[in-house]
C-alpha cells in the first residue's frame, strides 16, 4: 500500500486529548488484552498492540507477543499512523519503505510488516492506534482491514466511557469538596483552589513493586497528603478510584503555605518511588464553575507534563 501524504495537526490540542483521558501510565485492564488478542488472532500476526503516542515516547496499554511497555517516540510506526486519522495504516514490507528500513526497534522484533487504525477521539484527536505487527511482508484481506478499523473503534468508545466514569466521580469529588468548605467557612464561600496530584507511569510501579505493595504506597500517600491540609479551613483531597491521581480542594486562606506542603510530598514521593507526582493547581475568588476551576489545574498538570518530558 502506498504511504499518503501526512496531514498538518495541531500536536498541542491532540497531546491535551491524550492528558484529558488520563490513561497513560494506567494499570493493565483485562478488555484491553482482549482487543491485542482479537486483533492477533483475526490478523494471524504474532504481535498486536493498543498504543498511545505520548510526547516523546510510544506507550502500551496493551501487548501480545512482544516485551516492554513503550518504546521512544521518534521510532514509532503508530506516530506515522496517527497523521492521518481516517485511515487505516498498512505497510506491507517495512524493509522496503526508507521511514522504517534503518529503525532500530523493529530490526530488533525482525518486523516486517505493520497495519495500524488511529485512536480518535469524538473531536477529532488522534492519540494512537490498534496495530499489528508481522516477521513477514504480507497485507490484510479485506475483512481483516474491517476487523481491525472495527476494534479500534470499540478501543476508543473504551477509553472515553472510562474518560466520562473518571469524570462523574471528578464532580462529584469536587461538590464535596467544595460543600465542605463552604459549610466550614461560609464567609469565604466562592474562593478555593483545586489540586490535582497525579502519580506517573502507575502500570510500571504495579509491575515493579507489586499491586500490593503499590495499593499500600498509595494509601500511605493518601495520608502523607491529607496532613498538609487544614480540615479548619474546609480542606479536602480524595482518589479517583483506581487510579493515581488525588484531587484535594483547599480553603482560601494561606493557601500557597499548604501547596507547598503538598508539593514536598510530591517531591518526597517522586524519589522514593523513582516515579514522578506531579502537581496541577487553579484557584477562584469569585465563585467560578468547579469545572472550570478543575479544567484550568487540568490544564497546569500538563503543563508540568510538558516540563517533564522537554
Amino acid at each position: 500500500m502506498t504511504p499518503s501524504t501526512p496531514v498538518a495537526f495541531d500536536e498541542t490540542e491532540r497531546q491535551r486529548a491524550l492528558d484529558a483521558l488520563h490513561i497513560v501510565g494506567s494499570l493493565p485492564e483485562p478488555a484491553y488484552d482482549d482487543i491485542v488478542k482479537v486483533a492477533a488472532a483475526v490478523c494471524g500476526t504474532p504481535m498486536a498492540l493498543v498504543t498511545l503516542i505520548d510526547r516523546d515516547r510510544q506507550w502500551f496499554k496493551a501487548r501480545t507477543g512482544l516485551e516492554g511497555v513503550q518504546t521512544e517516540r521518534n521510532v514509532a510506526v503508530c506516530d506515522h499512523a496517527i497523521r492521518q486519522p481516517t485511515q487505516l495504516m498498512e505497510v506491507g514490507d517495512l524493509n522496503q519503505d526508507a521511514r522504517f528500513a534503518d529503525n532500530p526497534v523493529l530490526k530488533d522484533l525482525g518486523a516486517r510488516f505493520y497495519a495500524g487504525m488511529p485512536l480518535v477521539t469524538e473531536d477529532g484527536a488522534a492519540v494512537g492506534s490498534v496495530c499489528v505487527v508481522d516477521v513477514n511482508p504480507r497485507e490484510l484481506n479485506t475483512t481483516q482491514r474491517e476487523a481491525l478499523q472495527a476494534l479500534a473503534r470499540l478501543t476508543m468508545t473504551l477509553m472515553e466511557s472510562r474518560g466520562r466514569e473518571r469524570e462523574q466521580q471528578v464532580a462529584a469529588i469536587l461538590d464535596q469538596g467544595v460543600a465542605e468548605e463552604t459549610a466550614v467557612a461560609p464567609d469565604a464561600a466562592g474562593a478555593y483552589t483545586v489540586v490535582i496530584l497525579e502519580l506517573q507511569d502507575l502500570s510500571e510501579l504495579a509491575q515493579r513493586l507489586g499491586e500490593r505493595t503499590l495499593d499500600r504506597q498509595l494509601q500511605q500517600l493518601d495520608q502523607a497528603l491529607e496532613h498538609c491540609l487544614q480540615p479548619e479551613r474546609g480542606d479536602s483531597i480524595n482518589r479517583v478510584t483506581g487510579s493515581g491521581e488525588f484531587i484535594a480542594v483547599l480553603g482560601s486562606d494561606h493557601v500557597d503555605d499548604t501547596v507547598e506542603k503538598l508539593q514536598q510530598v510530591a517531591r518526597e514521593t517522586s524519589q522514593s518511588l523513582g516515579s514522578p507526582l506531579l502537581l496541577g493547581a487553579a484557584s477562584t475568588s469569585t465563585g467560578e464553575a468547579t469545572t472550570a476551576v478543575f479544567l484550568r489545574a487540568d490544564q497546569a498538570l500538563s503543563a508540568a507534563k510538558d516540563a517533564l518530558r522537554a
